[in-house]
């Protein structure tokens, strides 16, 4: 259910934002106006903002995707607890993902960036701890999760390191890194639990 609620939040405060630039420039993330004025609002509201109509559709249908299985791994290790932390874990994802779009571009007027690609990041990761062997997709190829985010967390760095592509890589990356680590945080026995599922499907 928390799935489908921040998926109809998000589209519906992106669609408003899409049709409102004053909208859009308020809750954007613009690290020069956190650190001048006190804005701190935005490492939160621009999580919840899109580029374009393809932009949101993209990152929902991944948070659709994979945010259900894991909400489903959440219950069975968390039980009462599943829907905070799926909570924490996006929300804390977005910010996370913001951190380094401040520290980079707090002294930058021109710099804006919006999008939940970190916290689906986050995600998607979690689920890949919880479950590395499951098979996904990359460009209709299929492979096991944890080869696909090695390969993300490689082209993340990368691309971030080269820039040009006006898109946040560090948020992908650091949002991914988030979703890994805060469940690990959580439950220690899932790493060990993680080793030992990728040792299993190696040794077949």
């Amino acid at each position: 259910m928390i799935v489908y609620i921040i998926i109809i939040f998000t589209s519906l405060f992106s669609f408003l934002a899409l049709q409102d630039a004053n909208l859009m420039n308020r809750f954007i993330m613009y690290p020069y106006a956190v650190k001048h004025n006190r804005e701190w609002w935005r490492f939160i509201s621009s999580g919840f903002l899109h580029a374009d109509y393809m932009h949101l559709f993209f990152n929902m249908f991944v948070l659709y995707s994979f945010g259900k299985g894991l909400f489903y791994y959440f219950d069975l290790l968390f039980e009462g607890l599943s829907v905070y932390y799926f909570l924490v874990l996006y929300i804390g994802a977005i910010v996370v993902s913001d951190l380094s779009s401040y520290i980079k571009y707090h002294e930058s007027p021109s710099y804006r960036s919006l999008g939940a690609s970190g916290a689906v990041s986050a995600i998607l990761f979690a689920f890949i701890l919880i479950n590395p062997m499951s098979q996904v997709l990359v460009f209709f190829i299929p492979m096991p999760g944890v080869l696909m985010g090695v390969l993300y967390l490689g082209y993340s760095w990368y691309m971030a390191k080269r820039g040009g592509d006006r898109i946040n890589h560090d948020a992908h990356f650091y949002g991914a890194v988030f979703g890994f680590v805060f469940p690990i945080l959580l439950k220690p026995d899932l790493y060990p639990d993680f080793i030992d599922k990728i040792t299993f499907a190696l040794s077949l």
